[in-house]
């Protein structure tokens, strides 16, 4: 947050995202330039690597600036719009206030994490020093590279030199992130032309670069002869039908938590084939008996919390830094899910507490959430174990990856007609696989297998569960 009492705005800045987050990216922008606003108004909504969620503004006023696009990536404790304050003398003179703007910078009347987080004064500076009393504050980049200096009045570029003054402009860009996407792709971000306020470089332009392959063209230093240019253009041909979609947000947390999880992990994976038929015969006669709807999942995930509670060791995470394996009280139950913006695991907090038809209404609800991908923070931390049914996607069985730092997770498998052999007889019977993979470091094959052992149990012969509730 910061106040510029000359021109009487404020800056409502992206707050802490917690987490370890730094970057979010703008998805929607539900104001505009000249949009009156109140305090804790829903002004724009962003995407952080955990959830999406909409941003109040803490502050009253006319928005006078918007400065970012959707699209573009925004780091923590960056300016996302300007509000000329309601009532504020915008032609206050230079002197007016100056206690209270030092007061200000300090206050802590935000409301979000990370608002009142004061600026350095070497930014206010530079924003009073764009315009006059009376000027709001532009759209300007947080980050203004230095200029190189400017070349003679008297030798401007003519038009045959082309070339030459398109490498020498320099735009300015608003993000070092947007820098690095383009460093890492071969491109000169200064030299691209900007489409943001105020001729920014954003996102965006970096990717509208890769695509066309500008790399090449934004490398070649002045005065290279076309013909050394030409190489990397040709070669570019034979990549023109491929697609490069840069890792970021979740798929960048994911990827790095699925490798830490792999390099780290000595994990070992067991499976058993289980007679779900029973199941699905107990599933038909609770729903007539409560005329209500039970998912099989939540009917697993019961069976699962129950073998939780007998095999602790399985509810447990290792805390590498501390060299200990913490074996947790509350059975807090992780639902691996397919988003829209990809692989999610929410969590059902305090599963080892509740009742069968608690634990339904919370999957459920879960479950449900999961067709937007819009999970509160909250609930994508603190699970203890994972259950993962990927046979909703058609599959028998998988190896899973365990979700750091947990020790181990269960797959649920498709079920489907087997044969099957009942009381010395060949029939026809519902079967499906269960995979389950554990932390070595954690456990050894005895207290996995008895785990997935009672589990099948309760599937197979759901009313072997009574004793244990």
């Amino acid at each position: 947050m910061s106040a510029d009492v000359n021109t009487g705005t404020r800056e409502f800045i992206l707050p802490d995202l917690g987490e370890g987050l730094t970057e979010a990216e703008l998805i929607s922008w539900k104001v505009e330039i000249g949009d009156e606003v109140h305090v804790d108004q829903m002004v724009v909504e962003v995407e952080s690597a955990k959830s999406v969620v909409e941003l109040p503004c803490p502050y009253a006023g006319q928005v006078v600036s918007l400065h970012a696009n959707a699209g573009d990536t925004v780091s923590a404790g960056q300016a996302l719009l300007t509000v000329a304050e309601a009532g504020a003398e915008a032609g206050a003179g230079p002197g007016a206030g100056t206690g209270a703007e030092s007061a200000d910078s300090e206050s802590g009347g935000a409301n979000l994490i990370g608002y009142g987080t004061s600026e350095p004064k070497t930014r206010s500076a530079k924003k009073r020093s764009f315009g006059g009393k009376n000027a709001a504050a532009p759209a300007v980049p947080t980050v203004i590279p230095d200029a190189p200096s400017q070349p003679p009045a008297e030798a401007p570029a003519s038009p045959s030199n082309s070339s030459t003054t398109a490498n020498d402009r320099v735009s300015p860009v608003s993000s070092p992130l947007v820098r690095k996407l383009a460093k890492d792709h071969g491109i000169s971000a200064k030299s691209l032309p900007g489409t943001g306020p105020g001729g920014v470089v954003t996102r965006a332009d970096v990717i509208a670069a890769i695509d066309s392959g500008a790399s090449a063209a934004a490398h070649v230093p002045a005065g290279t002869s076309p013909a050394k240019a030409s190489s990397p253009a040709a070669s570019s041909d034979q990549s023109d039908r491929d697609t490069r979609t840069p890792i970021t947000g979740l798929r960048k947390v994911v990827s790095e938590r699925l490798t830490k999880s792999r390099q780290e992990i000595p994990e070992a994976t067991i499976w058993l084939d289980v007679d779900a038929t029973e199941l699905l015969a107990t599933k038909k006669a609770l729903e007539a008996r409560t005329g209500e709807k039970y998912s099989l999942l939540s009917l697993v995930a019961r069976f699962v919390v129950a073998g939780l509670k007998k095999y602790p060791i399985i509810n447990s995470s290792i805390d590498t830094a501390a060299s200990e394996i913490v074996t947790h009280g509350d059975i807090n139950l992780g639902l691996a899910a397919q988003t829209p913006r990809g692989l999610m695991v929410p969590v059902v907090h305090g599963a080892g507490e509740m009742s069968l038809r608690q634990l339904r209404d919370s999957v459920s609800e879960t479950v449900g959430k999961a067709a937007s991908g819009k999970f509160d923070p909250s609930e994508l931390t603190g699970g203890t174990f994972t259950l993962n049914n990927y046979g909703v996607f058609g599959v028998d069985g998988s190896a899973p990856i365990i979700n750091l730092p947990e020790v181990a997770m269960l797959g649920l498998g498709r079920i489907k007609d087997r044969p099957w052999v009942v009381d010395g007889e060949l029939t026809v019977r519902k079967v499906m696989y269960l995979s389950f993979v554990f932390d070595h470091r954690a456990c050894d094959g005895q207290e996995p297998s008895e785990f997935l052992t009672f589990v099948a149990d309760c599937i197979e012969n759901p009313i072997s569960l009574l004793p244990e509730l």
